[in-house]
């Protein structure tokens, strides 16, 4: 039953950091795609406002399912540690551990995306005051400064490297992370394996003994081959 709770709570939380996450990137999007309207004063600051009211409520849901997920665990962790189940301890123990690494990568990857989306505001924040600086001194000047034209177009490429760039590192913060789990699967199979091979050691001696009568037999039967070979060979000449 703690189980079942536990996945449960784990589908939940995937769906919703998957959610989390679109949201941090919408509202950096967001905001990109709406520099150039300033003009309209209400619509940004809805729209903003409304974003990080959802960011607010979507944090506050997750930081729950991730106590109510550590609250199971611990309660796992109690039925493991019981005097009622010793046969079970290591395949329970397995189970546990896993649910714990599930837990933890949960939470790095809420945390890491709760950081990424406040230093995107922050940054946002300070540079819209920037940009509202900009287009009222285009407004002032004349939106045919040749200079102001260039240095807002170098802004712009300066803008779109460091967003090419911060896609590259999660990519490469996800290849990792998916390569980690694969390499932790790859070593519970190992063990898994190890602990089979060292609970049924008859079965590797009678595999054992199988191969060297099966050596044996093909020792003796290539022997027999080669005397009735030579044996024909002579019959032949003489």
């Amino acid at each position: 039953d703690l189980r079942k709770q536990a996945r449960q709570l784990e589908n939940e939380l995937d769906l919703k950091l998957v959610s989390f996450s679109k949201l941090c990137t919408s509202y950096s999007g967001g905001r990109d795609g709406r520099r150039d309207r300033y003009s309209s004063d209400t619509t940004p600051l809805l729209n903003g406002s409304s974003q990080d009211r959802m960011f607010e409520t979507m944090a506050v849901e997750i930081e729950q399912l991730l106590g109510k997920l550590t609250g199971i665990n611990d309660k796992m962790a109690e039925y493991t540690s019981s005097a009622g189940v010793p046969s079970l301890n290591a395949a329970l123990m397995h189970t546990l551990q896993r649910h714990r690494d599930i837990l933890q990568d949960y939470t790095h990857e809420f945390h890491k995306t709760k950081a990424n989306f406040l230093a995107i505001r922050e940054r946002e924040n300070l540079l819209g005051s920037v940009r509202k600086d900009i287009e009222s001194y285009k407004s002032g000047s004349g939106v045919n400064n040749r200079r102001t034209e260039l240095f807002l177009k170098e802004h712009e490429h300066l803008r779109n490297s460091d967003r090419l760039i911060e896609e590259t590192i999660s990519i490469a913060m996800a290849t990792k992370e998916n390569m980690t789990s694969q390499r932790g699967m790859l070593k519970s199979i190992q063990s898994k394996m190890n602990t089979l091979a060292n609970r049924f050691p008859a079965v590797n001696s009678l595999i054992q003994r199988i191969n060297l009568r099966k050596r044996r037999d093909s020792l003796i039967l290539g022997s027999v081959i080669g005397v009735c070979t030579i044996l024909l060979l002579l019959y032949a000449f003489h």
